[in-house]
């Protein structure tokens, strides 16, 4: 059975991550993704480190199930044919920086004038109007911006910290894609198309608001200095590794008492109730949970303290984490034959639909390896298509191709 997306068409101007992300996540749903990229090279994710075959894992592992069109936007032809492709489909999504889109043709009101029907999506950095707007955009700005960096470091008097993954990026697109679905469910009702803006700034401040800025929320009671909580992460060292311990409740914390056979825990007053434990007193409380564990290994730790149902884990590599039965257990990865990369490993989609699955229908697709073919399915004849790859308006990838994606060997 397809996908929930079966019969959805979105053509992506996007690159990098967030947008890619965001349109993965529907391509894997059912849609059919048309990647639309410039001719001189596409999509910069192409050409990043780790790769193999001609491609990288940061292309591969956002843009399966898609198909790639080179379009030279900048040419009157090319505007016109993918203007052609937009008037029959159901979404466009762009993130060039704001006033582009608009100022090339490819904007919300020359697009709705064609398509009324359609849902017309713009991802931006810092926003659409404002002093940042304009400013060139990478996660770790946004990072700093947010505030999302003094998070990370615990309190405004550590030096600020990046998260070390690129959470504004992903986490864009996986609201993006959320969003999408809920202008596509609303034209359901209505047989209307609508606007869809997001900022990853914003993305990232709605993220923080649901858990780190209680002492913002109370107006006129806002906190002028965020002082840390503790000083020690939830990771503790063992013997042999690292372990992470999460007690909260008065069960939990005689199960860690029993685990690790240290009674004296019970009776110490500073740790008699869970706001002394996980207020005044945490740092304490932590320190001597570190001590009491460093003599165990990890695998006898979390063995003790499963034992007492005390919430726990080991803390995995990147190699330990595939590896992991657990891992196994809910099948998140897969593996497939990519007909250039060779074997690739990738995560699948988190949500699992009873009735209507994700797929993998190909990998991540070479560069302008569907232009024919998509030009051909929207009407154009042999002949047309051909004049407009001599007119340089539209090029056609090869799919035998042992060369970087923009032409210059490996």
């Amino acid at each position: 059975m397809p996908g929930p997306f079966e019969g959805i068409r979105i053509i992506d101007l996007t690159a990098m991550v967030s947008g890619p992300l965001a349109t993965m996540t529907l391509a894997d749903q059912g849609a059919d993704v048309i990647k639309v990229e410039a001719p001189n090279g596409g999509d910069h994710a192409r050409h990043v480190a780790t790769r193999r075959g001609g491609f990288a894992a940061a292309f591969l592992n956002n843009n399966r199930n898609k198909r790639s069109i080179i379009i030279d936007l900048k040419s009157k032809q090319g505007l016109d044919v993918f203007l052609r492709l937009a008037k029959d489909s159901d979404v466009v999504i762009q993130n060039f920086r704001p006033g582009v889109a608009d100022r090339i043709g490819v904007g919300e009101d020359a697009l709705r004038a064609l398509n009324p029907r359609l849902i017309h999506v713009s991802i931006s950095g810092f926003g659409f109007d404002g002093p940042y707007s304009q400013k060139p955009v990478f996660d770790p700005l946004i990072q700093a911006v947010s505030g999302l960096t003094t998070v990370q470091a615990g309190s405004d008097q550590e030096r600020p910290r990046l998260v070390r993954t690129i959470l504004p990026d992903k986490l864009t697109g996986i609201q993006t894609s959320q969003a999408i679905s809920a202008a596509l469910f609303a034209r359901e009702r209505s047989g209307e198309g609508q606007q869809i803006k997001i900022s990853m700034l914003d993305t990232i401040v709605a993220f923080l608001w649901s858990s780190d800025m209680g002492s913002h929320t109370f107006v006129g009671d806002e906190s002028e200095s965020e002082r840390a909580q503790s000083f020690i992460d939830l990771v503790y060292e063992t013997a042999d590794g690292y372990a992470s311990i999460a007690v909260m409740q008065d069960k939990e914390w005689r199960g860690l008492a029993r685990a690790l056979n240290k009674p004296e825990f019970l009776e110490d007053e500073r740790f008699k109730t869970a706001t002394l434990r996980g207020g005044k007193y945490k740092n304490d409380r932590m320190n001597l949970t570190q001590e009491a564990v460093r003599h165990f290994t990890t695998d006898e730790l979390i063995t003790a303290l499963e034992a007492e149902d005390v919430p726990c884990a080991p803390v995995l590599t990147r190699g330990q984490m595939r590896n992991h039965p657990q891992i196994a257990a809910n099948e998140t990865l897969f593996e497939t034959d990519h007909p250039t990369a060779g074997p690739i490993r990738q995560a699948r989609q988190p949500a699992r639909f009873s009735k209507t699955p994700n797929e993998h229908r190909y990998g991540a697709p070479i560069y302008g390896e569907h232009t024919r073919e998509i030009l051909s399915e929207a009407g154009w004849a042999d002949a047309e298509i051909e004049a407009l790859e001599t007119s340089g308006a539209v090029r056609q990838g090869s799919p035998d191709q042992s060369q970087d994606q923009s032409g210059a060997a490996e």
